[in-house]
């Protein structure tokens, strides 16, 4: 590969990412139809851990003896596996998919929140207080029941996703705390993290009728290859060489990315009544999170 083309890379996988993010919700949206969302997140993360269990095992990264931090990776399991993936899977399951996916932007808003409760060195400027303020008005005004057929679902569906939101924005803060000081490399701790969130969903996952999703070739496709090998999979390890290419602060913007294209496929594609009001809502969501990010 010629160096210019390599160093496209990067950039390459970081829009490959939003796409794959932002696609993440009409497939679990195909899915809903058909199977419980419990059963949904438990093939995500299932065909989400083998290519990052191969990947990790092909680096050499895995260790016996990281196991002996077993307890701290549980505990990540639940939080940025289990419970997340429930949260938003249930919320989508609720929501038109575009909606869905613009709420899942307001993920930095819930982690900044989470971070200044219980880790001391992290300081509410004003600025950041107004990015929270501006973010959760966007989060609520797309939360309003628009037309008889989503009022009783949609602020349902949005505390749901908030609950996913919350729960990834706690994984943060705990592995800030307890996990980054164990410095054990972030795809190993990532097999782990989803393994065992795996082996929950196994042990609490009821699994009538979980066929049904094989009834439609187009929706068991996006689930196993849309959202769990490449939404899920494939996702974690495109995040990670783009930090290590590009570095954490850069990696991060690409949340920006896959509200607009989860919007984008629901009004275009699939013709979900998205309004002017939910995309005026997605750009209040992105202010927060871009106010967030100024010092």
């Amino acid at each position: 590969m010629t160096k210019g083309k390599s160093e496209h890379l990067p950039l390459i996988a970081f829009c490959a990412l939003g796409v794959i993010w932002g696609s993440n919700f009409i497939y679990m949206k195909m899915a809903a139809h058909l199977i419980s969302p419990l059963q949904i997140v438990f093939f995500r993360v299932l065909f989400g851990f083998i290519p990052v269990v191969l990947y990790a095992q092909l680096r050499g990264l895995l260790r016996w003896q990281h196991l002996k931090h077993i307890g701290p990776f549980f505990v990540m399991g639940l939080l940025a596996t289990a419970v997340y993936y429930y949260g938003f899977a249930k919320g989508t399951s609720l929501l038109l998919s575009g909606v869905a996916g613009a709420v899942s932007g307001a993920i930095p808003l819930f982690s900044f929140l989470l971070a200044v409760l219980f880790i001391a060195e992290e300081k509410a400027t004003r600025l950041k207080i107004a990015g929270i303020l501006i973010g959760l008005v966007g989060v609520v005004i797309i939360g309003r029941p628009s037309g008889a057929d989503l009022a009783s679902t949609n602020l349902e569906g949005v505390l749901y996703m908030v609950a996913g939101s919350l729960s990834v924005g706690a994984s943060f803060v705990y592995a800030k705390k307890f996990i980054i000081p164990l410095k054990i490399p972030a795809t190993a701790l990532t097999t782990y993290q989803l393994g065992l969130g795996l082996l929950v969903l196994a042990l609490f996952t009821d699994y009538s009728d979980i066929g049904n999703i094989f009834s439609s070739t187009h929706a068991s496709l996006g689930l196993i290859i849309g959202l769990g090998l490449l939404g899920t999979g494939l996702a974690y390890i495109i995040y990670y060489y783009i930090v290590e290419k590009l570095g954490a602060v850069s990696a991060s913007s690409v949340t920006y990315i896959p509200p607009v294209v989860a919007l984008l496929i629901g009004s275009l594609i699939v013709g979900e009544p998205i309004t002017l009001a939910d995309y005026g809502s997605t750009l209040l969501i992105f202010a927060g999170v871009f106010l967030l990010k100024q010092k």
